[in-house]
C-alpha cells in the first residue's frame, strides 16, 4: 500500500486516534476525508492538514450510526475525491456496564457504532472495489475484541464482533484485490480512556482495568504503527506486545485465563 495520491476516508476523526491516523494518512500524501460529529473539532482538524497541501482534506459532519449516514459520507467523499482507496471505519463508543444495568437503547447504540458502521459502509464500498480489483477497508476494534473487556458487555461483545467482521471481510475478499486491517489497541491516551469531566455511560473502573493491564500509548504512537501495518499489508495491528501474550494465554488455557480475569476484575472493583 502506498498512501501517495490515494483518496482515504477516517470516521471518529475530530479526536484521538482518528485524528492521529488523518494526520498520519495525510503526511503520507493521501487526500483524506475526515468525519465525525464532532463539527467544531472536525474543522480545525480539515483547516490543519488544508494548510500543509491546500485542498487535501475534507470535512463531512456523519452520523455513522446509520446506514443512511454511512451512505451519505461515502457518497460525499466520492463527489470531493473520487474513487476511496482506504476506508478506515474508526469511531467507536464506550458505553454500557453489566447486564442489569444496560438498556436496549445503549445495546443498539454499541452494536450499531462499533460494529454495524463497519458492515453498512463495506456494503457501499465493495461493488467499486471489486470492480477495480483494490481496496482497503480498515476498522478499529480492541484489545477487548481479541479478550473481553471487564465491566462492560455491550463494548467486548460490539468488538469481538468488529474483529469477526474483518476477518470474515480478509477471508471472503482477500483474493479478490481488497485488503483488510485490524486494529486492536489496549490502552491509549484518548477521551474514551480518559473522558474529560463527563458521563458516557460506562463504568470508569473499566478504564482502571485497561491502565492496569499495561502501557498507556499516545495517538501518534498508535498511527505510526498503523500506517506500518496497512504498507506492509498486514491484517492485525497489535500496538500493546503484551496483548500477544494475554491472547496467547487465552488460547493455551482458556479456564486459567478466565480466572485471572475474574481475579483482575475482583482486584479492581472491589479493592
Amino acid at each position: 500500500m502506498n498512501f501517495e495520491g490515494t483518496t482515504t476516508v477516517v470516521t471518529g476523526a475530530a479526536n484521538g486516534i482518528g485524528a492521529a491516523l488523518s494526520r498520519r494518512f495525510h503526511a503520507a500524501g493521501a487526500r483524506v476525508v475526515v468525519a465525525d460529529r464532532d463539527a467544531e473539532n472536525l474543522k480545525k482538524i480539515e483547516s490543519e492538514l488544508n494548510a500543509l497541501r491546500p485542498d487535501s482534506a475534507f470535512a463531512v459532519v456523519s452520523d455513522i450510526s446509520t446506514e443512511a449516514g454511512n451512505v451519505a459520507l461515502i457518497n460525499a467523499a466520492r463527489e470531493k475525491f473520487g474513487f476511496i482507496h482506504l476506508f478506515f471505519a474508526n469511531a467507536g463508543v464506550a458505553v454500557g456496564t453489566f447486564l442489569e444495568d444496560t438498556d436496549e437503547a445503549t445495546w443498539n447504540m454499541a452494536m450499531d457504532i462499533n460494529l454495524h458502521s463497519h458492515r453498512w459502509a463495506a456494503k457501499h464500498l465493495i461493488g467499486d472495489w471489486l470492480a477495480a480489483g483494490e481496496g482497503y477497508f480498515c476498522s478499529t476494534a480492541s484489545a477487548a475484541g481479541l479478550l473481553s473487556q471487564i465491566g462492560s458487555a455491550t463494548y467486548s461483545v460490539s468488538k469481538h464482533g468488529a474483529v469477526a467482521f474483518a476477518e470474515w471481510m480478509s477471508i471472503t475478499y482477500g483474493d479478490r484485490g481488497v485488503r483488510v486491517t485490524c486494529l486492536c489497541p489496549q490502552g491509549v491516551n484518548t477521551n474514551m480512556l480518559n473522558p474529560p469531566g463527563r458521563d458516557d455511560g460506562i463504568d470508569k473502573r473499566g478504564g482502571e482495568v485497561v491502565k492496569a493491564s499495561g502501557a498507556v500509548l499516545e495517538p501518534h504512537e498508535v498511527a505510526d504503527i498503523v500506517h506500518d501495518t496497512i504498507v506492509a499489508e498486514k491484517f492485525l495491528v497489535m500496538p500493546h506486545a503484551e496483548v500477544h501474550t494475554y491472547e496467547q494465554r487465552k488460547v493455551a488455557d482458556r479456564d486459567r485465563w478466565l480466572a485471572g480475569m475474574r481475579k483482575l476484575q475482583n482486584r479492581i472493583f472491589q479493592g
